[in-house]
């Protein structure tokens, strides 16, 4: 997933566009970037940051809910659990079969599906900005996660920087 050469090229492309887009709307691929580093300046994650809000020298990032630790660790360890995965639209309850674990990845659900993150220009010239969610479906047996808030959030700046000058 967060391995841009393995992805087929179908994912690639659609991947390219989805994070094209998020750029053009903020002004471009180096305004998307820098947000991109002021996010991973933010230890031990941005997502547990209380102010709900990351500002790079362009953009602003703002969710509307604070993530707490336990909820984070939840998800951090499905998406590193798959971090390697080829396949971009893994379903999070798929392979966990444990009745405990899977109560605790629905409450995780549960809890961050109504966040969403609004990323906006500081100067409104550049654009109007983007939202997403952290979860792209929610379906009884089906849950997968936005590739753009994977992307954003646990890709290497190196993935995004490929994933930016893909030729479809």
């Amino acid at each position: 997933m967060c391995n841009f050469n393995k992805q087929n090229e179908d994912t690639k492309a659609l991947i390219h566009i989805l994070l094209k887009n998020c750029a053009k709307s903020v002004g471009g691929t180096n305004f998307l970037l820098g947000l991109l580093e002021a996010i991973k300046e933010k230890k031990p994650n941005a997502l547990i940051y209380n102010a709900c809000k990351i500002e790079s020298k362009e953009l602003k990032m703002t969710w509307n809910k604070i993530i707490f630790k336990d909820k984070f660790d939840v998800l951090e360890e499905i998406i590193h659990s798959h971090k390697s995965s080829e396949n971009q639209n893994f379903n999070i309850l798929e392979n966990d079969s444990e009745k405990k674990k899977k109560k605790k990845i629905l409450n995780m659900v549960k809890t961050l599906a109504p966040i969403e993150f609004i990323v906006t220009p500081k100067d409104p010239q550049y654009g109007i900005g983007f939202t997403f969610k952290i979860f792209e479906t929610i379906e009884n047996d089906s849950i997968k996660i936005n590739p753009i808030f994977i992307a954003i959030f646990f890709c290497s700046t190196e993935y995004m920087k490929k994933a930016l000058k893909h030729q479809i």
